[in-house]
């Protein structure tokens, strides 16, 4: 196999990995109702069946990326694929909540291997040529709607026609595959010299972990809870006490000089609110097909399909195109824009709508959106660092994105609560539940627009290539 074929199919694995990380999010909704009654579940803590993935996965994110940059990419992928690997053995085989809740944050910790693992092995492959490098964002950013509904459609498959267990065992075969072709595909690297900084990876996780699961358990407990900011409190406190440990070491976790590289704390806040404003609509559209509209689970993933397939032919050929020609300041502010238009219209949705004149036109606009901004802010993230901390860049623009996403869920739920969306049977009460949600995220992704003109520059030459020592091949680690 020559080496430029070989960095093709290193591409599908990464796209695949992407895909993976972001299924695992959505298949396990209609499996929900049948693992509760199995397992015991309470309507308390089945939620918690998705939030402990995403607990573990938005806060370990900083730390994969650091394994990453000092003991190899390929290194940290594969391992991460073997820990995804366990986890789902271990979650489909549960017996109680206990287990299950332990094996869905082991697969969200090989997730978080995984996903700045990948990120980085991609700039490695293609960062030297800046037209290879677009297209190979594209295809790696399109991967994620299709996961997103690929695990809606699977999810209701599987659990009709199968049984609950097989959401997660679905995950082994694949696993298996990737084990066997990175070692044959991958380029190799060498473990770099420097320390792990324990405690800063501890307070980092701490802070993380602990202000993602404030967020997302804050709808449940009360935002006004003593619980509630008493764990925010403490995330404050693990990321002070993690920014003055990184001040003071050697070698840190996260040199937090690299804040100071031109577009990356911009690109990064893009990331965060393109996540604050996307996951909320995604999330709120799919209950107003089932609950308003009528739409079974199965039903629902279908009519996300035009949507997800614009997504990823605008990433693919659209975006790529664009941004050579604009630049990317100018596609990440227009994306946003035309993102907050459509979440804009969306809110327009009636208790007696249909989805050819309530959803498809104004979800086909945010889509169109999310398509344009994503790639841009995700490259110009990821290129703003030096090539040896290309991990460390990817696990900060996968946390961005991922802690913007569950941020933005938790506010928007809260918005919409108090609108009518938990009174349930209720169709005009919903609907205006769901339509205070919608205008929520295009607030969310019209102030994006506003910080991205505002924060993002106008590269005056292209970024630079990374050394053509970094994209060689190497078959042993």
């Amino acid at each position: 196999m020559s080496s430029g074929s070989r960095r093709w199919w290193a591409l599908g694995l990464i796209a695949l990995a992407q895909f993976m990380v972001i299924m695992d999010t959505s298949i396990i909704g209609v499996a929900l109702p049948r693992m509760r009654q199995d397992l015991g579940f309470s309507a308390q803590n089945l939620s918690w069946v998705f939030n402990a993935y995403v607990v573990a996965f938005g806060g370990l994110l900083l730390l994969g990326g650091r394994l990453a940059d000092l003991y190899g990419a390929r290194r940290m992928f594969a391992l991460g694929w073997a820990v995804l690997l366990a986890g789902s053995a271990a979650a489909g085989l549960a017996g109680g909540v206990a287990v299950e809740l332990a094996a869905r944050a082991v697969q969200g910790a090989g997730a978080a291997l995984i996903a700045p693992a990948a990120l980085a092995l991609l700039m490695t492959l293609f960062g030297a040529e800046p037209k290879e490098l677009a297209k190979a964002l594209a295809l790696y950013g399109a991967a994620a709607p299709a996961g997103g509904t690929a695990g809606v459609f699977l999810g209701g498959v599987i659990t009709e026609y199968a049984s609950w267990p097989w959401v997660f065992y679905l995950n082994i075969p694949i696993a298996v595959l990737v084990l066997a072709a990175v070692p044959a595909v991958m380029p190799g690297g060498k473990a770099r010299r420097g320390s792990l900084d324990l405690l800063g990876a501890l307070t980092a996780t701490a802070g993380l972990g602990a202000a993602v699961f404030a967020v997302v358990r804050a709808p449940e407990a009360g935002w006004g809870s003593a619980q509630t900011w008493l764990v925010l409190a403490g995330a404050v406190a693990a990321l002070g006490g993690f920014v003055a440990v990184q001040v003071n070491r050697r070698q840190p976790l996260v040199r937090l000089s690299i804040f100071r590289a031109p577009q990356l704390a911009a690109a990064n806040v893009a990331q965060l609110l393109l996540g604050a404003a996307w996951i909320p609509m995604w999330f709120y559209l799919n209950l107003y097909l089932q609950q308003v509209l009528g739409y079974g689970a199965f039903a629902s993933g279908a009519a996300l399909l035009p949507m997800t397939v614009l997504i990823m032919a605008g990433m693919i050929g659209i975006a790529p195109r664009a941004t050579a020609r604009f630049g990317p300041k100018a596609m990440v502010v227009a994306g946003l824009a035309v993102l907050a238009a459509g979440l804009g219209w969306l809110a327009f949705v009636r208790p007696t709508g249909t989805f050819l004149a309530d959803v498809l036109p104004a979800s086909l606009v945010a889509a169109l959106g999310m398509s344009l901004a994503f790639i841009p802010s995700l490259g110009t993230a990821i290129g703003a660092a030096r090539p040896e901390e290309g991990g460390l860049a990817s696990g900060i623009v996968n946390t961005s994105y991922q802690v913007g996403s569950a941020l933005g869920l938790a506010a928007i739920s809260a918005v919409a609560a108090a609108a009518g969306a938990d009174r349930l049977g209720d169709l005009t009460a919903l609907t205006g539940g769901y339509s205070a949600a919608f205008t929520g995220a295009a607030v969310l992704a019209a102030a994006g627009a506003v910080l991205a003109a505002v924060t993002l520059r106008t590269p005056a030459s292209a970024p630079p290539a990374v050394p053509a020592d970094d994209v060689a091949y190497v078959t042993q680690d």
